[in-house]
């Protein structure tokens, strides 16, 4: 479509003259088996995909201002000519895939590489140079320019290297390198980085471009080249023998999205969701190397190694006051062991009105089963489902007055053991709806009236948790079985199948999970009955924050009996929860926390005067290490002198997980809450 328009505009388009003495890189081009694929491609998403999306001038343009955006995402490589010039391409990429055609998407891509390399050698030139930066002349960085306009000139542009420059090398100065250091250190940056677009062939243009396209239809379908295909579990996970991380690449960094509970990572208690890693360091002792800007797979592989090594990450911790603080944390490979994920219980005591309540706790970190011995007739074989069930009745014979299942930080796992699950607390019934592509819908329920546990219950989330976590939630609560307590879910309500290709391979989602109310999980996740406080920020973690996740909508609902509930007295119960977190000192510190991650997220802008950048981080680490003793005091607890301290007091469970105080607390708080909902309940009973 509007052929004749892409010739005309791209003929007027004029290219800035370029002074830089830089040698061009080699033109890269599809190859014949990459326009087969993307046919291979587009007919497997409009036959089996859950989102019918028409190939359209509509898609055409979101794609075309996506891939441009994934190529040059802070709007540092392009000029606005070459913004114009792509312009051209607007209405006609949609035909140009379906067609197996990427001329455009490689020469857009090129293009790309020519800038991003004139960039660098722009940066190694003022290094060698020892070009003089003043570090104090007040000036800003704006950290995010991705909705900034383009730059016009080469002057325009230089200046906004020469910031970025500037603000690399004022970090590396702070961080005690000397003048000398923090430029052989940006140099060897640079340098990596030349040798890596250097080697970019033409199967990683072809990969990039294609799942920007699938995204277009939702962000969990994505195409897998050979290589990636056979190193996916690498690529994405270091969970089988390294630190147990999910890591995704995002802009120049690697980012965490995902720890494996029990895993290396997770037990050092100073690793989260959405910190960046922008160094890694072999040993104890070993010098960091910086790998931002590297490929994903390049830092992975740096990342893993034997077991009993030890490997240190330089990050960037997300919702940190000051973006450009680092950290560094040292972590023991080793090999995530199955039996730290399986599911365990505790007994926590709570005191209420001079009674002592019991209340036993079940830590599920993943909904997992042994297919393989399954399918050998293992009589043994292990479940979420069995080991939860033998844990109920051990429990039960410690005469526990009410049980919290606690789905916190769980990604998911399988979608028989979240059925399964549910049916050891109902008697029978549906459990979750699925709609395929064609509208069709499948009920799952449970069929055995058996029940293994029939006293008050309550089970925890957080945004976390994800997929066979919101089923069972949204079951239990569709149920009123039991209270759901904590913060609004993860949203993830999609299923995803792997599909061969002559070449590579394409996951893509076929199917979507509906609740037996009717609800879809999809986007907006399991809402709590009692909501608590959460640091996790919902435009950075969730399935909402994810660009073109499919929207929540509803089916038919499945018909099901209900339990009594908690209707009547949920106001009472929200009541006394409000009334004893105004005043909890750890409930305290989290909305302090919420309150100063906010603020510092609306700016932007970094100082790039030493002096200035200097006290906004001793602000920052003064008003952090205030609210921490601020809350000790109120707990009766020493004060520290250093953040640093807080390392030293971590405590750990049994698996070797250091207890964070904020988690404890919801824990204890639902306990709280709980026991209300008994008492509630009892004085409801009496008087009806």
């Amino acid at each position: 479509m509007k052929k004749a328009l892409r010739t005309t505009l791209a003929s007027l388009v004029l290219i800035p003259s370029l002074s830089w003495a830089s040698a061009d890189l080699s033109t890269l081009l599809p190859q014949e088996v990459h326009r087969s694929t993307l046919k291979d491609i587009v007919n497997s998403l409009q036959s089996g995909h859950y989102n019918k999306i028409q190939i359209n001038d509509e898609l055409s343009s979101r794609l075309l201002d996506s891939y441009i955006k994934s190529l040059d995402p802070n709007r540092l490589a392009f000029y606005q000519s070459d913004i114009t010039e792509f312009d051209a391409y607007r209405y006609t990429l949609d035909d140009e895939v379906e067609a197996g055609n990427l001329e455009h998407a490689y020469q857009i891509f090129n293009r790309a590489q020519q800038r991003i390399k004139q960039q660098l050698d722009w940066f190694i030139a003022r290094l060698n140079d020892d070009t003089a930066f003043d570090f104090t002349k007040d000036e800003t960085l704006d950290t995010d320019r991705s909705d900034n306009e383009w730059a016009m000139n080469k002057k325009e542009l230089e200046d906004l290297w020469r910031k970025r420059l500037k603000s690399a090398l004022l970090n590396l100065r702070l961080a005690d390198k000397t003048g000398e250091d923090a430029r052989e250190a940006l140099i060897k940056r640079y340098q990596n980085q030349l040798k890596r677009i250097s080697q970019t062939n033409s199967e990683d243009v072809f990969q990039q471009f294609v799942n920007v396209f699938t995204k277009k239809f939702d962000p969990h379908t994505s195409y897998f080249s050979p290589r990636n295909s056979e190193n996916f579990k690498i690529n994405m996970s270091l969970s089988l023998e390294g630190i147990g991380a999910v890591l995704q690449s995002e802009n120049e960094h690697t980012k965490i999205v995902r720890l494996v509970p029990a895993g290396p990572a997770d037990k050092t208690g100073q690793l989260k969701p959405s910190d960046l890693i922008v160094g890694v360091g072999q040993g104890a002792e070993g010098t960091i190397e910086d790998v931002v800007g590297l490929r994903l797979d390049d830092v992975v592989d740096k990342i893993r190694g034997p077991k009993g090594s030890i490997v240190r990450l330089e990050v960037i911790p997300s919702g940190s006051a000051d973006q450009t603080a680092r950290k560094v944390v040292l972590i023991e490979r080793n090999k995530v062991r199955l039996e730290e994920q399986a599911a365990h219980k505790e007994i926590i005591d709570i005191e209420h009105k001079g009674r002592n309540y019991k209340l036993g706790v079940i830590d599920i970190p993943a909904f997992y089963i042994d297919f393989a011995a399954l399918q050998r007739g293992d009589a043994d074989y292990k479940s979420t489902t069995r080991d939860v069930e033998q844990l109920v009745k051990e429990l039960k014979t410690d005469n526990i007055d009410g049980l919290i299942i606690d789905l916190r930080n769980n990604g998911g796992g399988s979608l028989r053991e979240a059925n399964e699950l549910v049916g050891l607390f109902i008697d029978r019934g549906p459990t979750v709806q699925i709609r395929d592509p064609q509208g069709r819908v499948d009920i799952l329920g449970d069929f055995n009236p058996k029940i293994a546990y029939t006293g008050p219950m309550a089970v925890l989330v957080n945004r976390l948790s994800a997929s066979a976590s919101e089923i069972f939630a949204g079951a239990i609560q569709d149920y009123r079985r039991g209270l759901v307590i904590g913060d609004q879910t993860f949203g993830k309500g999609t299923v995803q199948t792997l599909q061969p290709l002559d070449h590579g391979q394409l996951k893509l989602t076929h199917a979507k999970f509906y609740r037996i109310s009717g609800e879809s999980t999809q986007n907006k996740g399991v809402i709590p009955d009692v909501t608590m406080p959460s640091l996790f920020d919902k435009e950075e973690i969730g399935e909402s924050a994810l660009e073109g996740a499919l929207p929540w909508d509803e089916v038919k609902q499945a018909k099901h009996g209900m339990y009594s509930g908690f209707s009547p007295f949920l106001d009472k119960l929200l009541a006394r929860h409000n009334a004893r977190v105004s005043t909890q000192p750890d409930f305290m510190f989290m909305r302090e926390q919420i309150a100063r991650q906010q603020e510092d997220k609306a700016n932007d802008l970094v100082p790039l005067n030493e002096s200035a950048l200097k006290l906004k981080r001793e602000e920052a680490e003064n008003w952090q290490l205030e609210a921490e003793n601020r809350r000790r005091v109120a707990k009766g607890e020493a004060p520290i002198k250093q953040l640093s301290e807080l390392d030293d007091l971590l405590k750990k469970d049994e698996q070797g997980t250091p207890i964070s105080e904020e988690s404890r607390a919801v824990l204890t708080e639902s306990g709280r809450i709980l026991i209300d909902l008994m008492e509630l309940s009892t004085h409801y009973a009496a008087s009806n």
